[in-house]
C-alpha cells in the first residue's frame, strides 16, 4: 500500500510542474512509440510463424551459377527429376514456374502475374484454400482439364472478394491459348517466390507441355520446394542435395559450363522468404533503439535537474529519517507515472506508425502487407516504459542522512553536485547517437540524390508507355506484325504525338526480362565457343530510337525496305560494337546467336535457323540500359519487328503535350482493332523511374525522420544542460562580470562548452559507429562504411545545432544581473 501512497504523492508533485511533466511524457512517447511500431514490424515480418503448415519441414532449394552472374538460375524439369530420384532426406517435392497469361473472361482483360505447378505443391507448401479447393494430384498430366487458383490478395483486390467467380471459365494466353475453370481462392499467404495474382496445373500453359520444357536439361524456369523427411535436418538434405548435384555435372557435364561455377544450395523456407527484409529491419529496429537511447538520456537530463531543484527537500526527508530506497522508490514513482504515460500516448502514436512502416517495409518483403496490429504493441509499450522507469529512477545521486548534517536545510539553495557532469554525460549520449541516424540517413540521401541527378541518356519526361501484349486471339505472326504496324500508325496521327514505336522492354520495369543476363553471341572474326560473351536480346520497330530520344551514331534505322528483302538485319549498341570490332567500323558486319537455350525457341525449323543464321548490323545507337537505374556500358542486340520475337509488348508514345491525356484515345485505338487487348500500366518513362526508386526514397524518409527527431531531442538536450549550467553558475558569472569580465566573453565560454559537447559525442558516435559497421558487417555482407561526405556534413549539422543550441543560455549568462547574482548564495 505504501508504494500507491508514493504513486499520490508522485502524481500531486508532478503536478506542480506541468510543463516538465508535459516535456517528459512527449518525449518518451516518441522513444517508445517508434520502438514499439518497429519492433510489431519485425515481429510480423521476421519472427511470426508461416500460415504454411509443417512450416518447420519446408525447404526452398535453389541453383545458381554465381560466376557467371546468376544468383537464380531456377531449375529444367530433367534436373528436377534427377532430384527426386536421389535425394530421401526430402521426402516431397513441389516445383513453382512463374509465367505472365492475358486472361480474358473474369471481368477487363488483363495481363496476370501466373504460377504454373505441379499437381503436390499445394499439399507440399501446407497451403489450403478459403473458397472451392486448390489444384490438386487429379489436376496433373496433360489430359486433364485447365484449372486455376485465385491469390487472395487478387481476389480481394480485384473482384471485392466476390464468390461469384467460382467456376467461371477464362481465356489464357501465354505461348499459345489454353482455357481454364476457376477452382478455388488460395488462403492468405506469402507469394513467394513470386507474387502472382493466379496459379494453375501445367495445362494452362502449352509450353510446360512441350517437349522443350520436359527434356530440356538447360532450359530452366522453375523454382523448387521440399519439405524435409520426418527425422531429418537441412544439413543432411543440403549433403545429400551436393552429393546428388555433382553426379549430374559429372553425367551432363555440357549443362554446366565451368565459367558458371554452378552450385545447389537448400535453406528453411521461411529464412528464404525473410531474407531480403532481414537486413532493412533489423538496421531498423538499431534506429529506433538509437532514438529510445536518446529520449531517455534526454528525460535523464530533465530528472537530473528537477532532482538538483530538490535537493533541499530530499535533505530534509532524509534528515527526518527516509531512507536511501524510500527515496528512491519516491522518484520511481514519478518516472513510472511518466514513463507509463509516455507508454501510453507512445502506443497511440505507433498504430498509425505500423501503417505506415508496413507500406515500406513492403519493398523488402511482401510479409509486410499482412501485417495487423495486435497486443504485442501494448506489451512492448509497457516493457519499454518500465525499463525507463527504472533507469530514470536510479539516475540522480540522493542525500544521505548524515551528509545532510551539514548542510544548511533552511536555505532553500540549489547545491550543485556531480549532476552537472552526469549531465554532460547523457548530453554527450545523445549527440553520439544522434550522430550515427544522421550520418546513416546522410549516406541514403547522398545515394538517392545521385539515383535522381544520374543521366538515363533518354528522355524520360515526354515519353508515355503503354503495355499492349501480342494480340492472343489465334492471329499469325505476320498478323501480330501488321496489328503493332497498324496501331503506330494510327496513334501517330493523335494530336501531339510526334513518334510512335513498339517495344520489347519498358525501360526499369522489366528489368529481368528478356532472357535475364542475356544470351551468348558471336560475330565475324571471332571464334565461337562456350565463352562466348553475352549480349541482351530487344525486339523493336522502326522509330524507337527516335521516340526515346537515344541517337544512331553510325548507320541507320529500320525502314520497311528491310522487310521486303528478307535479309536478317540488326542494330548494336555502341558497347558490343567497340567489344566485337574494335577499332574498327560496325556497319555491315555480322553477329549470330550462339547460346544453346535457343535451341528451345518456338516456331518452325525455317524460323529457328533464321534467328540463329548471321545477322547484318545496319546500325549503331547509342548505350540504352534499360536494366539499370545508374547506367552501366551495355552489349544489347536489337532485332527488328518484323522478324517477329515480340514477347510482352509495348508502345512508346513521344508527345510535346501532357503524355497521360494520349491514355484514353490509344486504348480506343487498340480496343477498337482487338477488342479483347489488354492496355495497361500507361506511365511515362519519368514515373516508372520514380516508383523504381521509391524504395530508396522511403530509406532515405524513414532514416531521415529518424535522424531529424533524434536530433531534435538532441538540440534540447544540449540546450538543457547548459541553461542549467549557467542558473548553477549565475553568482560565478555575477563575480567574474563584477571583476571586468566582458559580457561577450561569458557569451563565447558558454558557446564553447556546448561546442565541446558536441564535438565530443561526435567523436564517441563515429567511433561507436565505426564499431557497429565492422562487427554488424560480418554479419551482414550489404552493410558498408559511409563515405566522407556524409561522415562530414553530418558532423557539421550536429556542431551547427549544438552552437545554436548554446546561443540562448549564452545570452542568458551575458545578461547576468550583478547585484542580484552576488544576493542568490
Amino acid at each position: 500500500m505504501s508504494f500507491f501512497r508514493d504513486l499520490r504523492l508522485a502524481f500531486h508533485s508532478l503536478m506542480h510542474s506541468k510543463s516538465l511533466a508535459a516535456v517528459v511524457i512527449l518525449t518518451l512517447a516518441l522513444g517508445i512509440g517508434a520502438n514499439a511500431a518497429i519492433f510489431t514490424l519485425v515481429r510480423g515480418v521476421l519472427l511470426k510463424p508461416l500460415v504454411n503448415r509443417d512450416e518447420n519441414r519446408l525447404v526452398y532449394i535453389r541453383q545458381s551459377a554465381p560466376s557467371g552472374g546468376q544468383d537464380n538460375t531456377t531449375f529444367s524439369v530433367p534436373e528436377i527429376k534427377d532430384i527426386e530420384g536421389s535425394v530421401r532426406s526430402v521426402s516431397e517435392f513441389g516445383d513453382f514456374s512463374t509465367m505472365d497469361f492475358t486472361m480474358i473472361g473474369l471481368g477487363e482483360p488483363r495481363v496476370v502475374h501466373g504460377g504454373v505447378v505441379s499437381g503436390n505443391y499445394f499439399d507440399v507448401m501446407g497451403l489450403r484454400p478459403v473458397l472451392g479447393r486448390l489444384v490438386g494430384p487429379q489436376d496433373e498430366g496433360a489430359d486433364a482439364p485447365g484449372v486455376i487458383v485465385l491469390t487472395h490478395r487478387f481476389w480481394s483486390a480485384v473482384y471485392k472478394k466476390d464468390p461469384n467467380v467460382m467456376g467461371k471459365t477464362v481465356r489464357l494466353s501465354s505461348l499459345g491459348d489454353r482455357s481454364a475453370t476457376v477452382v478455388g481462392v488460395l488462403e492468405p499467404s506469402v507469394p513467394y517466390p513470386a507474387e502472382t495474382e493466379i496459379i494453375g496445373n501445367l495445362v494452362i500453359s502449352p509450353h510446360h507441355l512441350s517437349a522443350t520444357m520436359v527434356t530440356g536439361r538447360i532450359h530452366r524456369m522453375t523454382e523448387l520446394f521440399g519439405k524435409l523427411a520426418p527425422g531429418a535436418t537441412l544439413d543432411q538434405a543440403r549433403t545429400e542435395l551436393r552429393t546428388v548435384y555433382a553426379s549430374m555435372e559429372k553425367d551432363h557435364a555440357d549443362a554446366y559450363p565451368d565459367n558458371g561455377g554452378y552450385r545447389i544450395e537448400a535453406r528453411m523456407l521461411r529464412d528464404q522468404i525473410t531474407s531480403g527484409a532481414r537486413t532493412v529491419l533489423l538496421v531498423l529496429l538499431a534506429a529506433s533503439g538509437l532514438v529510445f537511447i536518446i529520449a531517455c538520456s534526454n528525460v535523464a537530463n530533465l530528472i537530473l535537474a528537477r532532482t538538483v531543484r530538490r535537493e533541499g527537500e530530499l535533505s530534509i526527508r532524509a534528515a527526518m529519517g527516509a531512507s536511501t530506497w524510500t527515496l528512491r522508490r519516491m522518484l520511481l514513482a514519478e518516472s513510472l507515472l511518466l514513463c507509463c504515460a509516455g507508454a501510453a500516448i507512445g502506443v497511440i502514436i505507433a498504430q498509425p506508425l505500423v501503417t505506415i512502416l508496413a507500406r515500406y517495409a513492403s519493398r523488402f518483403s511482401v510479409r509486410a502487407l499482412d501485417l495487423t496490429v495486435d497486443f504485442s504493441l501494448l506489451w512492448v509499450g509497457v516493457a519499454l516504459a518500465i525499463v525507463a522507469a527504472v533507469t530514470l529512477a536510479f539516475v540522480p545521486r540522493l542525500p544521505s542522512a548524515n551528509a545532510s548534517n551539514g548542510m544548511n536545510l533552511a536555505s532553500g539553495s540549489v547545491r550543485i553536485t556531480s549532476s552537472t557532469g552526469r549531465q554532460r554525460a547523457f548530453a554527450v549520449t545523445q549527440i553520439a547517437a544522434s550522430f550515427v541516424l544522421l550520418a546513416g540517413a546522410s549516406v541514403l540521401i547522398t545515394t538517392l540524390i545521385a539515383l535522381q541527378t544520374t543521366q538515363t541518356g533518354f528522355d524520360t519526361r515526354r515519353v508515355l508507355v503503354v503495355d499492349v501484349p501480342a494480340p492472343s486471339d489465334g492471329r499469325t505472326p505476320q498478323q501480330v506484325v501488321d496489328f503493332y504496324k497498324e496501331s503506330v500508325r494510327q496513334i501517330d496521327a493523335l494530336p501531339g504525338v510526334t513518334d510512335t514505336a513498339v517495344g520489347m522492354i519498358a525501360p526499369w520495369r522489366d528489368a529481368g526480362g528478356g532472357f535475364g543476363i542475356g544470351l551468348q553471341f558471336s560475330g565475324d572474326g571471332h571464334v565461337h565457343d562456350k565463352d562466348d560473351p553475352r549480349a541482351l536480346w530487344r525486339t523493336i520497330s522502326p522509330g524507337f530510337f527516335t521516340s526515346l530520344g537515344v541517337p544512331i551514331i553510325a548507320g541507320r534505322d529500320f525502314n520497311a525496305l528491310d522487310d521486303q528483302n528478307g535479309e536478317p538485319v540488326v542494330i548494336v549498341s555502341a558497347t558490343l560494337a567497340r567489344q566485337m570490332f574494335p577499332g574498327q567500323d560496325a556497319i555491315n558486319r555480322h553477329v549470330y546467336w550462339t547460346d544453346p537455350v535457343l535451341e528451345f525457341a518456338t516456331g518452325s525449323a525455317a524460323e529457328k535457323a533464321r534467328l540463329t543464321s548471321p545477322q547484318r548490323i545496319i546500325g549503331v545507337a547509342a548505350d540504352m540500359d534499360d536494366e539499370h537505374i545508374v547506367p552501366v556500358p551495355t552489349a544489347t542486340i536489337y532485332g527488328s519487328l518484323a522478324d517477329g520475337g515480340m514477347f510482352g509488348g509495348h508502345v512508346f508514345i513521344h508527345t510535346t503535350g501532357n503524355p497521360y491525356s494520349l491514355v484514353t484515345p490509344v486504348t480506343k485505338i487498340i480496343r477498337d482493332m482487338a477488342a479483347d487487348e489488354p492496355v495497361e500500366n500507361a506511365a511515362t518513362l519519368e514515373d516508372i523511374r520514380a516508383k523504381v526508386l521509391a524504395p530508396d526514397r522511403l530509406n532515405s524518409l524513414v532514416f531521415g525522420v529518424f535522424a531529424a527527431v533524434a536530433l531534435l531531442i538532441a538540440v534540447v538536450g544540449v540546450a538543457g544542460v547548459l541553461a542549467f549550467s549557467v542558473s548553477a553558475r549565475t553568482r560565478e558569472f555575477g563575480i567574474r562580470l563584477a571583476l571586468g569580465s566582458q559580457p561577450k566573453s561569458l557569451l563565447r565560454g558558454v558557446v564553447a562548452e556546448g561546442v565541446v559537447i558536441a564535438a565530443v559525442g561526435v567523436l564517441a558516435g563515429a567511433a561507436f559507429g565505426l564499431v557497429v559497421v565492422r562487427v554488424a558487417g560480418s554479419y551482414f555482407g550489404d552493410l558498408k562504411m559511409p563515405g566522407a561526405l556524409p561522415v562530414i556534413v553530418s558532423a557539421f549539422v550536429l556542431l551547427g545545432a549544438a552552437v545554436v543550441a548554446s546561443m540562448l543560455p549564452a545570452a542568458r549568462a551575458a545578461r547576468v544581473d550583478v547585484m542580484q547574482a552576488l544576493r542568490s548564495e
